[in-house]
């Protein structure tokens, strides 16, 4: 199996490349029913809202073909345990409720429960397919606009966590606008932050740039402000795992840090992220829900103990970005300005 494909369907079984241990070893775990997935979900065997959601839609289609007998109301059980898996990414609970809406259809159609896990079945390869194409046109946007900004040259780009194909199954979301601007020979050198507890930058970013050879460097996350006043770094990109309607951001924790300074140091600071990620239904960051995660991701590595025995602390997954300190949010339908009122909405549902 290869690794640039993240989320592989194979004889009625889900595979999934466990990123826990990238990049020392490539492993793939067998995922047989919607139990398994939504642990893979949320101890992150599986990670990056894009792949997220995708790996929900065939824990849903796992789930029915595994059931013997189905009603609207074990299908809204079904789809609410799997959501509950982690909330603050959108993805999840938006592929999962368009899984509902499909299955709640079929029952109204009396389709079989075989034609319903073939559509949940075609459904998840197609949105991985769409991915790719939705990327690609993201990353279009991405480096035009940057064009416009910084002139035709090379760029030193700056990214946090990780948006490449590990996350989305296909080309990335800001890791894909650095991948095709390299593409065109635009890139001089990338800045990736090391991205703690879970070290996505350190473990899989830089597994992806190297994999592509693009020029990088591992950075700590208290070395932004030094890159930048410095002029090390041109511009900013990063991923989202909800977007509320007046453009505040939830993204891994740093992200909002990253953006404060880069609005000091006058560096673009622009969000990638597909229609699916963008949450109307919340006004702003104050409603997005803020993942908690265990305290030994910080004081324990992979087994060690690093803190003082007794010691406590703080681990939330994300932060929110204030949109004032966005640059541009990218989405397939272009590029939004955060910084008028409603823009967002309006792009997103034209």
């Amino acid at each position: 199996m290869n690794s640039r494909n993240p989320i592989i369907w194979k004889d009625h079984k889900l595979f999934l490349l466990d990123q826990r241990l990238l990049p020392q070893e490539e492993v793939f775990v067998e995922v047989n029913d919607l139990t398994h997935c939504a642990l893979a979900i949320k101890n992150m065997i599986v990670r990056g809202a894009p792949c997220i959601g995708f790996t929900a839609i065939f824990g849903m289609a796992l789930w029915i073909r595994n059931t013997k007998e189905i009603n609207i109301n074990t299908v809204r059980m079904a789809c609410d345990e799997l959501i509950a898996a982690r909330p603050t990414a959108v993805n999840l609970s938006y592929e999962v409720n368009r899984c509902y809406e499909m299955m709640k259809r079929g029952l109204q159609e009396k389709k079989s429960i075989e034609e319903i896990y073939k559509d949940l079945v075609s459904f998840g390869n197609e949105q991985i397919f769409l991915s790719g194409e939705r990327n690609l046109a993201m990353a279009k946007i991405g480096v035009a606009d940057l064009k416009k900004r910084l002139g035709d040259r090379q760029w030193n780009l700056m990214t946090h966590c990780n948006t490449g194909f590990l996350a989305c199954g296909s080309l990335g979301t800001a890791l894909g606008v650095i991948s095709h601007a390299n593409s065109l020979g635009m890139v001089k050198h990338v800045y990736a932050d090391e991205t703690r507890p879970y070290m996505q930058g350190t473990r899989l970013t830089a597994f992806e740039l190297g994999k592509e050879k693009i020029p990088y460097s591992i950075v700590v996350e208290g070395a932004a402000s030094y890159l930048m006043s410095h002029n090390k770094v041109d511009a900013i990109f990063v991923g989202a795992d909800r977007i509320a309607a007046n453009g505040d951001t939830a993204n891994k924790v740093g992200t909002s840090t990253l953006a404060i300074v880069a609005k000091h140091y006058g560096v673009p600071f622009y969000v990638v992220a597909p229609i699916s990620t963008f949450d109307l239904a919340t006004e702003n960051g104050n409603g997005i829900e803020i993942e908690m995660r265990a305290e030994e991701e910080i004081t324990d590595l992979r087994g060690i103990r690093l803190a003082p025995v007794g010691a406590r602390s703080v681990n939330p997954s994300f932060d929110v970005t204030d949109h004032r300190f966005i640059t541009g949010i990218i989405c397939e339908k272009g590029l939004i300005n955060p910084q008028i009122v409603g823009e967002l909405e309006r792009i997103v549902t034209t």
